[in-house]
């Protein structure tokens, strides 16, 4: 029998022209290349803002306690009516105006609480660079799914009108009683699947281009991808050990090293406030003739400027309430140093694991690929068959729809490698170098 062309519906016949407008509107788009969707993320990150923000707190914390070595000085007046005896207001005599300096000189608690104010500042420094890897793998990881789905798109789109095709054929084939009503079903069945896939792949789609949209800042309709921009994944060496290399680059074990040295300073800190302490003190005051000092000072000795410079010196003898402040201190600082440990043995375990997946992923990528080269040559085979008349209308369905279904596995192995290796990467520290090649060795924060 011969074959005839099926129409298409006039419901697709519609939808073309609003196929092509979107794809003439997208084509007016200048791309989006993936480093500088990633440079405008870190531009853009509310993340990443508040991290430096958390440096700038901490900065600010460590120059409170090193400015404690430099003089306050405070200048007032202690106005106020005397009856009797002059007495002090708020611990300083009354006068017309007053200065008063101070400043620690030689004090060892403070030493040690400024020193763990100093590694809590460089700790917020890692977290910065952790959120700023955090903010590279999540635009890696959108714009590499969003490609996939792109792309799933476009195939999709081929099938639907593909199986629309043998729908119709299937049912005109049944009008002239060579096909069952079963056949029909199956093509019916086929078309379906298809257009469940592509609207799960549309739906896909519009949520990541939206989230690349908040990242980058850019509209949603100015995202066009180039997926060639994508780097090419560093293939993983089995005989490699990562959780060395892991440990030592580490954000979360880095926060935890320093956290717990800081603690140990602390608690050193906490020690040290039983050991004597030095302040200077300086003092200036101009006394008022209607407070009285005249009455109990001779005329002659009173003088209205006055001023009073030393130190003062405090030998703590005994305060149990101290010491048992400075156990407990002690007693974080021990649980913070098992805290690092704990996180040196976490970051090894799960990066052994990413390690293991990576491979096995790449492997199992391997094989979907291998997988559907094979369908999509058995596919070429039956569509050579038919054009022979050699073969039938439902093997090259068959065909078609094994191919079809090993096109979406292959995607999906492919981005789930991706995934995984990304994760990898951004766990050994090699993140920002494979994203932005060229520009971590010169960036600051990546050191």
């Amino acid at each position: 029998m011969k074959l005839r062309l099926p129409r298409l519906h006039c419901t697709n016949l519609l939808a073309l022209p609003a196929a092509l407008l979107m794809i003439a509107t997208r084509g007016q788009a200048e791309p989006l290349p993936l480093e500088r969707a990633i440079r405008l993320a870190l531009a853009h990150s509310t993340g990443a803002a508040i991290a430096n923000a958390d440096v700038q707190r901490t900065f600010a914390s460590y120059r409170e306690l090193r400015n404690n070595y430099l003089p306050q000085l405070i200048a007032g007046s202690g106005l106020g009516w005397t009856y009797g005896y002059p007495l002090t207001i708020e611990g300083s005599p009354p006068a017309l105006f007053n200065v008063v300096a101070q400043s620690s000189v030689v004090n060892p608690s403070q030493r040690q609480f400024l020193k763990a104010a100093k590694i809590e500042w460089h700790a917020s420094e890692v977290q910065d660079k952790d959120q700023r890897n955090a903010v590279i793998q999540d635009v890696a990881l959108t714009y590499a799914e969003l490609a996939k789905w792109e792309a799933r798109l476009v195939r999709l789109q081929q099938d639907e009108v593909e199986a629309q095709k043998m729908e119709q054929a299937v049912t005109e084939r049944l009008r002239e009683g060579v096909d069952s009503a079963v056949d029909l079903n199956k093509a019916k069945l086929i078309a379906a699947r298809v257009r469940l896939h592509r609207a799960e792949a549309r739906g896909s789609a519009d949520v990541l281009r939206r989230h690349l949209s908040t990242l980058t800042g850019l509209p949603v309709s100015s995202i066009e991808l180039a997926p060639e921009t994508i780097p090419a994944l560093p293939p993983v060496a089995e005989e490699e050990d990562l959780s060395k290399q892991a440990i030592a680059t580490s954000p979360a074990v880095r926060l935890a090293e320093q956290h717990s040295l800081a603690e140990a300073m602390r608690a050193s800190g906490e020690h040290r406030a039983l050991y004597p302490s030095i302040d200077f003190s300086a003092q200036y005051a101009r006394f008022s003739t209607f407070n009285n000092y005249t009455r109990y000072f001779p005329i002659g000795t009173f003088q209205r400027d006055n001023a009073t410079v030393g130190f003062g010196i405090r030998i703590p003898l005994f305060n149990a309430s101290q010491r048992a402040r400075a156990d407990a201190a002690e007693a974080e600082a021990l649980k913070a140093k098992k805290q690092a440990e704990a996180a040196r043995n976490r970051v090894a375990e799960e990066t052994l694991k990413l390690q293991r997946a990576a491979e096995q992923l790449e492997a199992a990528r391997e094989v979907a690929q291998l997988e559907y080269q094979l369908a999509q040559s058995g596919l070429e085979a039956a569509q050579t068959r038919v054009d022979a008349k050699t073969g039938t209308l439902h093997e090259l369905a068959d065909a078609r729809v094994q191919a079809a279904e090993r096109f979406l596995l292959f995607q999906d192995a492919d981005f789930e490698y991706q995934r995984i290796r990304m994760t990898l990467l951004r766990a050994t520290g090699d993140l920002e170098k494979w994203a932005l090649p060229g520009a971590a060795s010169t960036n600051p924060a990546s050191k």
